[in-house]
């Protein structure tokens, strides 16, 4: 497989672009984006057996199964973190090495619905919190020991384009296996 080929089945959206200051259109596009990618996500693996849930995506990536579980863990960090940049002045938060986590037992071996609906409850509380935010909340930062200060309004876009990445490695597989 080529390197283009496997780029592709990576980043099968494209790579994460910032489009720059928060704007309400974007703001009201990204919180749209989270509000949608459970029920998306939901349909994404709906009627795929044990076997397609064990299935990588692409060669030396994630199964299907650990695809879901890496999304309610992922976004249950995005959530802390902007519950702290809320309540506290530029607060240095913890990353986490997420290709570990992912092969944890409960990344391989928890049934599917157990993340599809911690991933349905987090959004509804995430979003919630996200549409009472003020543009100027979002200007709010906390501290990555890698990526530096990060504005709420950028991991907004990050995390609105983070479920539709990987909910695409889903559908994508499903696309290209026939299932």
């Amino acid at each position: 497989m080529t390197e283009t080929n496997l780029d592709a089945l990576k980043y099968p959206i494209g790579k994460f672009q910032y489009e720059g200051e928060l704007t309400n259109e974007f703001k009201n596009k990204y919180i749209h984006d989270l509000e949608e990618a459970p029920s998306l996500l939901r349909n994404a693996v709906k009627g795929l057996t044990e076997e397609q849930l064990n299935t990588t995506y692409r060669p030396g990536g994630w199964t299907v199964r650990q695809v879901v579980h890496h999304l309610a863990d992922s976004h249950m960090n995005s959530y802390i973190r902007f519950k702290l940049a809320l309540t506290e002045d530029n607060p240095a938060v913890k990353p986490y090495d997420e290709n570990l986590w992912a092969q944890l037992a409960d990344s391989i071996n928890t049934p599917v619905p157990v993340s599809l609906d911690l991933f349905d409850s987090l959004h509804k509380r995430f979003v919630i919190l996200l549409k009472s935010m003020t543009l100027e909340d979002f200007s709010k930062t906390f501290l990555h020991p890698k990526n530096g200060l990060v504005s709420l309004g950028r991991n907004l876009g990050i995390y609105a384009w983070h479920g539709k990445h990987h909910i695409a490695h889903i559908t994508s597989l499903r696309k290209r296996m026939g299932w």
